[in-house]
């Protein structure tokens, strides 16, 4: 079943007609074809229109969208019948076969080439060359013969002239492993009329020699002027509607052929013998015969040397078989001479003869290329068939001639095998089902078959009998014979038994109701044409060629001249028994339809006319076909098929069904839809008896789906937005992850560098901090401002005695207040403080218990804390004379001492009369003290051991100890700058 096409477009399959008549079948065909929808079911038949127009269904995405697809799954295509014939060879390996018919013109060489094609896309999945090859070959092989066996006409541009019928053969694995070609009747018409159409070639060929080398010209004594043969001429000049195309479309179509025939494997000799045949056929055409009394002579005899070297043959026997018959009457053998017209009628007949051997020879090595060799079933298994049959369609001339006898008789054959399967599958699917089964009345053509093929009776048979009487027997003997045995047929009929039917010409013609509609047959030629009228000496000729490819073209010519042979098959007989041979071919296998229809006559891809179309529809047995399917039931599809398509529409069986099996799932889906009543259960199938129920089924379907997929976009989108947070969240996880990795690498690094610092003399001073991520440059910053600054002078002072600290803390503090304005503070030393005491005992001990007598004397006199500073000093007067003098500073005075006299105060100044205190930046120690009444005090600090030690440091501490106590530092200097007063 096709998928359910919109309305607009008509229905995809015919047996979903509400009303099966011609009339609705037309209307539905014709709308389709309007809509561009060229291809159309009847259950398992497709019904194709010629569109007269290149169409894009045919490229590799249309391949994909049909490949191990059911028919019911995609719109019509011949795709789709050629999908399922190969599932079916594989699936089941059996072998199936595709039937193409239709009258010419209706497109059935272009069907078996896509079909063709499509099976070579869809196999030899893993490339094998041997595989390759021989697709390349079957492919190859329709162009070879499409060049020999078809031809440009009045109504088609590409017309088969001979039926072909081709098997592909595939290994276990459904890959073709070679094929063979059937063909039935190649057509051999009068050589005096345009239409002799294998013809068109020899001028393709000539046309194409015009850009070959002179050498190769010469070599085929061909000229460039196509107008030079006779053959390809009619009344002196060339037949330009059917002849100049070839100019311009077939130049490429040649080049195409002659690759094709190197890929298929044939001999450069081989190709060579196949010019020269086509070469000797033009010059044949243009042999002329001429009477000189009683003697027959070839008037221009320059063309028997030219036909002996392309035959490789001698020239006296090619001129004797021209115009002498062997004729042998008992042991004597007599040569007759021919009568001008019997020269004609010979050289025509083996120029016709020539050309049908070539294209069977073609065929024939072919098939020695392709055929499957050293293919053992017991190693490579079941070696199955697809079996392609383009065979010629039903027609009806104004002239129907034997070839069209033929061609007709065929079509019955085959119309005949057709409504037999069908009807045949179709009982054998009911009863299979066990579905009881509706008797329908059809045309059984048998009738017909048997008018001619009937052994003594039949048509074929008198043809036979006329032919095979002593003495003159004329086309009018024949039609005799026919009245006298056919004249109570009723599909048989002629003037003489009609007399007053006036369509038909007394001893001419009869007519034969076929089941397409009556044909009227002129018996002209029936005769000759049955008959096999070439001379044994033609025969003897090209079998006694130097050639070895045309010497086994001709194989009977071995054969002596009065050796007693059988009398060959006559035409008639050779051609029924193809067909019966045909016919049971196919019976043997499973069989696919397609029906090809031509819309027009004058190949428009708009024109469609009705009644030329019905004419078809009725020869084919279309609308039988679909009445046939039809029998009781419109559609009918296996269960696990139909619940995949509408479940959804039932609430038991969506999304899936907990019922016993899939019949219960479906009967309760139907009764759900209240269609059980038109509906049957067989055993694998569901059977609905009107479209209707399966249109309505499909609106309910369409309404769900929509539905559904609003439902399913829901819950994908949520699921994409699930999963884009999944992926965000497991980013972060690993971001978080990855940092927390970093952090701790870092951590470890800065661990594993640090580790021993305590042990380090320098406590890692020197260790270089290892670079941190981002996140930790803040981080880093704070531990520089630990370490080393803060843990390292804590592990430097904390071994330090209070005193020592207070010390440390002094100089750090007198460094931070002077901020680099002094070179030398004294800070890698210890500070004393008091020298007079400290240092005389080490410098003058004589000296320092004096001063300690006199400064414990002032401090009961003036009452001070504690001494803040003394040291020697060298004092500056105002007229630049330099003394030896001591300063002593207290929390209250600052005394000028003379060391002389045992440091005798010389002058006192309190401390709040002190404005300020001025130091040099140099080593000199120079200081100033400052006083209110201007008398400043100028003096060198100086230390006896050692000589250059700096004491201006201390002596800047303890004044900035005593102007806190005045307010003038403020109270984060004095916290770092007051050692000798304990502020913290």
């Amino acid at each position: 079943m096709a998928e359910h096409e919109s309305l607009e477009f008509g229905k995809a399959d015919f047996v979903l007609l509400d009303n099966v008549s011609m009339e609705e079948f037309m209307a539905n065909l014709k709308l389709r074809f309007e809509k561009g929808r060229i291809y159309t079911y009847i259950g398992e038949v497709v019904v194709s229109v010629n569109p007269y127009r290149a169409m894009n269904i045919y490229g590799r995405d249309t391949v994909e969208q049909y490949k191990g697809r059911e028919l019911y799954e995609r719109p019509p295509h011949l795709f789709a019948i050629a999908d399922a014939a190969y599932k079916a060879m594989k699936r089941r390996n059996k072998d199936t076969c595709i039937v193409i018919s239709g009258e010419s013109g209706a497109g059935k060489t272009e069907a078996s080439k896509y079909i063709m094609q499509y099976i070579a896309a869809i196999t030899n999945p893993n490339q094998r060359a041997e595989v390759e090859r021989v697709k390349n070959m079957l492919l190859k092989s329709n162009c070879v013969l499409e060049a020999f066996g078809n031809a440009k006409t009045n109504r088609n541009d590409n017309s088969s002239r001979f039926g072909k019928y081709m098997d592909i053969n595939f290994d276990f694995k459904g890959d073709p492993i070679g094929g063979h070609i059937s063909n039935y009747l190649l057509e051999k018409v009068k050589m005096h009329f345009i239409c002799f159409f294998f013809l068109f070639f020899l001028y393709l060929l000539t046309q194409l020699l015009r850009g070959a080398p002179d050498s190769l010209l010469r070599s085929l004594h061909i000229q460039k002027d196509p107008a030079a043969y006779n053959y390809i001429k009619v009344g002196g000049h060339i037949k330009v509607g059917l002849i100049n195309p070839l100019r311009h479309k077939h130049l490429a179509k040649y080049a195409s052929v002659a690759d094709a025939m190197k890929v298929i494997g044939f001999t450069g000799d081989e190709i060579q013998t196949v010019y020269k045949i086509l070469a000797a056929i033009l010059h044949l055409g243009n042999l002329t015969f001429g009477v000189d009394g009683d003697v027959t002579l070839i008037e221009n005899t320059k063309l028997v040397s030219v036909l002996r070297e392309l035959l490789s043959t001698k020239e006296e026997n090619v001129e004797k078989a021209l115009l002498y018959r062997t004729v042998a009457t008992g042991r004597d053998v007599i040569e007759k001479q021919h009568t001008e017209q019997e020269a004609s009628y010979g050289r025509d007949a083996l120029a016709k003869a020539m050309y049908e051997r070539l294209f069977c020879w073609i065929v024939g090595r072919i098939n020695d290329i392709i055929e499957v060799k050293n293919y053992d079933a017991r190693v490579h298994g079941k070696n199955t068939v697809i079996g392609v049959l383009d065979i010629y369609g039903f027609e009806i001339f104004q002239n129907n001639s034997f070839e069209q006898f033929c061609i007709n008789y065929c079509n019955e054959k085959l119309q005949q095998l057709f409504i037999q399967l069908v009807l045949k599958q179709e009982q054998e699917e009911y009863q299979r089902e066990g579905i009881p089964w509706k008797h329908i009345d059809y045309f059984n053509n048998q009738i017909i078959v048997d008018l001619v093929e009937q052994q003594h009776k039949g048509i074929f048979s008198v043809l036979d009998e006329a032919c095979m009487n002593v003495g003159k027997v004329t086309d009018e003997v024949f039609l005799q014979g026919l009245n006298g045995k056919l004249a109570k047929h009723a599909h048989y009929t002629s003037r003489k038994l009609s007399p007053t039917d006036k369509n038909l010409e007394f001893d001419r013609d009869f007519r034969i109701r076929h089941y397409a509609g009556d044909v009227v047959y002129s018996v002209v030629g029936f005769i000759d044409k049955n008959k096999d009228t070439l001379f044994q000496d033609f025969k003897r000729l090209l079998y006694n060629s130097s050639n070895t490819v045309l010497k086994a073209m001709w194989p009977e010519g071995k054969l002596s001249i009065t050796e007693v042979t059988k009398r060959p098959l006559t035409a008639a007989t050779l051609f029924k028994n193809s067909m019966i041979s045909l016919v049971e071919n196919l019976a043997c296998k499973e069989p696919y339809y397609v029906r090809c229809i031509k819309p027009n006559d004058v190949k428009s891809p708009l024109l469609f006319e009705i009644e030329r179309c019905r004419h078809q529809v009725e020869y084919l047995g279309l609308l039988e076909n679909v009445r046939v399917r039809r029998a009781g039931f419109a559609y009918r599809q296996t269960y696990p098929r139909f619940l995949q398509r509408y479940k959804m529409i039932s609430e038991f069986t969506w999304p899936n069904h907990d019922l016993p099996s899939d019949r219960e799932a479906v009967k309760k889906l139907m009764q759900g839809c209240g269609f059980d009543h038109d509906a049957a259960y067989g055993k694998t199938k569901v059977f609905i008896r009107t479209p209707r129920t399966l249109f309505s089924l499909e609106e309910q379907r369409a309404e769900m789906v929509q539905r559904i997929v609003l439902f399913l976009q829901k819950v994908w989108r949520g699921t994409i937005a699930r999963m884009r947070y999944r992926r965000m969240r497991a980013a972060l996880v690993i971001l978080q992850a990855y940092r927390r990795y970093k952090v701790k690498s870092y951590i470890r690094e800065v661990n594993r560098r640090f580790k021993n610092v305590r042990s380090m003399k320098d406590y890692g001073r020197h260790v270089k901090w290892p670079t941190p991520p981002k996140v930790l440059r803040n981080f880093l910053f704070v531990c520089l401002d630990v370490f080393p600054s803060r843990w390292w002078a804590w592990t430097l002072i904390k071994g330090l005695s209070p005193e020592e600290t207070l010390q440390v803390r002094a100089k750090v503090a007198c460094l931070e207040a002077l901020k680099g304005q002094r070179a030398d503070l004294g800070l890698q030393r210890a500070w004393e403080g008091n020298y007079l005491v400290s240092r005389g005992k080490r410098d003058s001990p004589d000296t320092a218990a004096s001063f300690t007598l006199v400064s414990s004397e002032l401090q009961r006199k003036d009452k001070f804390m504690r001494v803040l500073f003394s040291s020697n000093v060298r004092k500056i007067n105002r007229f630049h004379k330099a003394e030896d003098r001591a300063v002593l500073i207290t929390d209250r005075h600052l005394y000028k001492m003379d060391p002389l006299k045992q440091y005798k105060p010389m002058k006192s100044i309190p401390l709040y009369n002190v404005t300020g205190l001025s130091v040099s930046p140099g080593k000199d120690q120079l200081v100033v003290f400052h006083t209110k009444d201007s008398r400043d005090l100028v003096v060198c600090l100086q230390g006896m051991v050692p000589a250059n030690e700096s004491r201006i440091g201390e002596l800047e501490i303890a004044f900035f100890s005593i102007y806190w106590r005045c307010s003038a530092l403020s109270v984060t200097q004095v916290i770092f700058c007051s050692y000798n007063y304990r502020c913290l």
